[in-house]
């Protein structure tokens, strides 16, 4: 398989080897080949990536959780728990930029294809290691999910309605953190290699990422103490700010400062809500906001969410709709930004995915090589990466190797 010309990016050139599965791995490198690198994916013979059985959804037997986060990059299959398949790797690595794996801590030494090992034969290798929990501390040897991390972060007592039992949140928040940070690490661990000449390990934790991204809540306890309850529907600090009834549907309404505020109030037409003390400057807003809100809903309850969207939009204020996955499917905006894109896969024919929200030089790409069958380039990358024989090949093949 060769990259589409349109495909060209920054990274173009950088060779990949993806130990990855499931999610924060495979997030990681797909955001790495969206940018053009060469991203060789090694699976475990006969079964591959345990997403590949992630479902229902299925369509003849492809799974759509798997082809979420493997498009455009090339797959082969190798034994790892055999000697010549951790040859075959090695000598795969000689010639790579990176690698990602997302093993437990321990698993890549015991397989001898830990950082240590693998730079003193490659000493620029960006070597980067993805776990629930990290490389170091109490919890390292812990699995480490979606589910589990988000509630180790805290996220799930800070989502959901107030008094109500933890919530998780309804995207796998606990994963796609740890990819983001990984793919952005890698690519600064290839900068600074430019000027250095040298690769270095990265350590990325599922939970240090998501614990990162609870900046407000963490310092907000920091500041005061007192743990912060769910936000529900309305953002604790600022108000108006949040989802509010219309006659139909939801719609969202950020009147974020008091301009803002006051043009909210004219839109309305609800010029007495203006002029009561109580609802002068946002923190005053934000401690009535109960009766505030009662207030609001009252007025909104009298016209759709399309007449008040339109009327709040033409004055400047921050509103939406509370979209469902179909509207996003159908939002102008999202279609616009390339962010529905399809890939034709071999048996499932042609699906729907999120695009790249990267846009370089303005371009959006227009179409992803789909994500790849078991094994689908094992014969192509052996042969021009190490110089393999068909023969060769067939062998390991038959040894159970490949």
């Amino acid at each position: 398989m060769s990259r589409r010309p349109e495909h060209a990016g920054p990274l173009e050139g950088v060779r990949i080897l993806d130990l990855t599965r499931v999610l924060s791995g495979p997030y990681c490198t797909m955001i790495l080949a969206d940018q053009g690198a060469e991203v060789i994916k090694i699976e475990i013979p006969q079964r591959g990536d345990d997403a590949r059985h992630v479902g229902p959804p299925f369509r003849e037997g492809e799974s759509a959780f798997f082809i979420s986060v493997n498009r455009n990059k090339k797959s082969i299959t190798l034994n790892l728990k055999s000697k010549r398949g951790v040859e075959i790797l090695k000598a795969l690595a000689r010639s790579a930029d990176v690698l990602i794996e997302n093993y437990r801590p321990g698993v890549a030494e015991r397989l001898g294809i830990d950082y240590a090992t693998l730079c003193e034969e490659n000493p620029s290798l960006v070597y980067c290691s993805i776990s629930g929990f990290g490389q170091t501390g109490p919890y390292r040897d812990r699995p480490g999910y979606n589910f589990t991390v988000q509630a180790l972060s805290g996220v799930m007592t800070v989502s959901g309605e107030p008094d109500a039992e933890p919530h998780p949140v309804g995207i796998s928040l606990g994963d796609i953190p740890a990819g983001i940070y990984a793919a952005f690490s890698v690519s600064a661990a290839l900068l600074q290699r430019t000027k250095t000449g040298k690769g270095q390990q990265i350590d990325i934790g599922m939970l240090d990422a998501l614990v990162s991204m609870m900046e407000y809540p963490l310092t907000r306890y920091g500041m005061t103490g007192e743990c912060p309850p769910p936000i529900g529907r309305y953002n604790p600090a600022i108000t108006p700010f949040g989802v509010l009834d219309t006659a139909d549907v939801p719609i969202v309404v950020a009147a974020g400062n008091d301009k803002l505020w006051s043009i909210f109030c004219g839109v309305l037409e609800r010029d007495d809500l203006l002029s009561e003390p109580k609802y002068e400057t946002n923190p005053l807003r934000t401690e009535h906001r109960d009766e505030l809100y009662a207030e609001l809903a009252n007025t909104l309850r009298e016209r759709s969410a399309e007449e008040w969207l339109t009327l709040l939009v033409e004055a400047g204020i921050p509103a939406a709709r509370v979209n469902t996955v179909e509207d996003v499917f159908l939002d102008p905006q999202v279609r616009a930004r390339g962010m529905v894109q399809s890939v034709q896969q071999p048996r499932a024919g042609e699906v729907d995915v999120a695009g790249s929200p990267v846009k370089f030089g303005g371009n959006t790409p227009r179409a992803f090589d789909p994500a790849p069958e078991l094994g689908e380039h094992t014969d192509t990358v052996l042969s021009e990466w190490l110089g393999m024989t068909s023969r060769e090949i067939e062998a390991l093949r038959a040894e159970g190797v490949i």
